[in-house]
């Protein structure tokens, strides 16, 4: 049903939803469409290219499109996009760049065309994607950039959300329609649920199944989103199973996965980073010394990631936020690239890399991480046992670079050499060590082995003097500054006492 409301400058229509539902009471695709054109001051452009113009024919459909579309467009031919977008320096046209001219090129003619002296109480807005379908082979999924420009108020400067997707379903058709479904998820929650970008996130999935299409990078910008940290944003990615990694730089911006690793050496650690102590980095550092020595591994081809699992974000109960943005800023302060996975084994994290690049990867590791790869409890769910998780996990070129551990009990120190793994894994072992697989790290800084993240964080938490020496340079200094980890609560527990 409809309910009027009337006020001093305009007719507006409130739409009450009643019988347009799933069973889960989430407004069906053409009710949300239809919400959009009946508000008279939603009015903007679509910019389709290589998968249809399937989001706009919802807004056709639903009826009352007049309102809301000025102009809905398809530049399929590469001559033509290039003559009205300019042409890519890579000649590419599925990119965050093309995707970016589109919009602003978009939202320019609009505001040329429609005056706001006519239109004072229009919201413009701009909504485009780039797309490249499942290949007629079969072999390559396909994938996309898709995003709007838009206003929340007219007099608001623009905000966009920009995010990429990855195709799962094995049919271009399929592909489409689901590209269109989720169009129009975001056009309506870019209006709706603004107020919520955790909450929109979780409505671009409205009436898709997850593993037809997986999301892997998003960005908001503008004065709505001042707030929204794109880290945690990639974080909610995770948590809803939308995707299974994410990447963001030291400037904390979110970064395309495919666009950062294709045709790239990679040199992975992971860790707990709770916080990044003297240990991780000599780890980084002499690792990434023996990596570039390698043969074929050029330096300018080679990127470096600190890893940080869900699971371990999750060791205590529930992510702690700002426990992950803790972390976050400390690696980024650093100049570190981290990625957060949902590879709990090592094999599935090497299975991804190789999506993306065929070229050397390499793990840095302690050796509990080691030990823990040969047992075979972690492999109970993989159909071919731990047999086949390491003819993934040793994939081509792979090599564990690892980093020693001093006994507490004894002093002695424990390398590939000496380590112990379960007796029937003993032969297993003994065929990648002495196939160069595993590589021990020799110049390590023997003074600092006996620093533990969980034993600074403890430090930090019961008062103690002397953890700030166990950091890297300028670490402490910003705990303190920005209070990470605690640290004031700590503090303000003790002025109180």
């Amino acid at each position: 049903m409809f309910i009027f409301v009337v006020n001093k400058f305009k007719l507006r229509m409130a739409i009450v939803y009643k019988g347009d539902t799933n069973i889960e009471n989430v407004p069906s695709i053409k009710a949300k469409a239809l919400r959009i054109n009946l508000n008279s001051q939603i009015y903007g452009t679509f910019a389709e290219i290589g998968a249809g113009q399937e989001t706009v024919r919802h807004f056709f459909r639903s009826g009352g499109a007049s309102g809301t579309i000025a102009k809905a467009m398809s530049a399929y031919d590469k001559d033509f996009s290039d003559a009205i977008y300019g042409v890519e320096s890579d000649r590419r046209y599925v990119t965050e760049a093309r995707l970016k001219k589109m919009l602003s090129h978009e939202m320019k003619l609009l505001e040329d065309r429609i005056h706001r002296e006519k239109h004072p109480d229009k919201m413009f807005f701009c909504f485009a994607n780039t797309v490249a379908t499942i290949d007629f082979a079969k072999k390559y999924k396909g994938h996309g950039w898709m995003g709007i420009k838009y206003q929340i108020d007219p007099s608001q400067e623009y905000n966009e959300i920009i995010l990429h997707v990855r195709f799962h379903e094995n049919d271009a058709k399929l592909q489409q329609e689901t590209l269109g479904i989720m169009g129009v998820n975001l056009i309506h929650g870019a209006f709706y649920k603004y107020n919520n970008p955790k909450h929109l996130l979780k409505y671009l999935y409205d009436h898709i199944d997850k593993d037809k299409i997986e999301i892997d990078t998003i960005n908001f910008s503008g004065p709505q989103f001042e707030e929204v940290d794109n880290r945690l944003m990639s974080l909610q990615l995770l948590k809803n199973g939308m995707t299974e990694a994410v990447i963001f730089g030291p400037d904390g911006n979110n970064i395309l996965p495919a666009r950062l690793l294709y045709k790239k050496n990679v040199l992975a650690l992971r860790g707990s980073f709770r916080p990044v102590t003297k240990v991780n980095m000599d780890m980084f550092q002499k690792s990434y010394d023996i990596f570039i020595r390698e043969n074929k591994v050029d330096v300018d081809k080679t990127v470096v990631l600190f890893e940080i699992t869900l699971s371990n974000l999750r060791a205590e109960g529930e992510i702690d936020e700002q426990d992950f943005m803790d972390r976050a800023q400390l690696l980024g302060s650093l100049g570190q690239t981290v990625m957060i996975s949902n590879f709990k084994e090592y094999y599935r994290l090497v299975e991804y890399f190789s999506n993306y690049t065929k070229e050397r990867m390499a793990l840095t590791m302690g050796v509990n991480n080691l030990v823990d790869i040969f047992d075979e409890k972690y492999y109970r769910h993989v159909s071919g046992g731990i047999l086949e998780a390491f003819g993934k996990l040793f994939y081509k070129d792979l090599k564990v670079y690892l980093y020693p551990m001093r006994r507490k009990e004894t002093g002695e120190l424990v390398n590939s050499n000496n380590l112990k793994v379960h007796p029937r894994m003993k032969e297993l072992y003994k065929f990648f060590k002495y196939n160069g697989k595993v590589v021990d790290i020799f110049d390590f800084d023997n003074s600092i082995l006996d620093i533990f993240s969980r034993k600074v964080l403890k430090m930090i938490a019961d008062n103690e003097e002397g953890w700030e020496e166990m950091l890297p340079d300028g670490v402490a200094k910003i705990i303190k500054e920005k209070n990470l980890f605690g640290y004031l609560q700590q503090n303000e527990l003790i002025e109180n006492k």
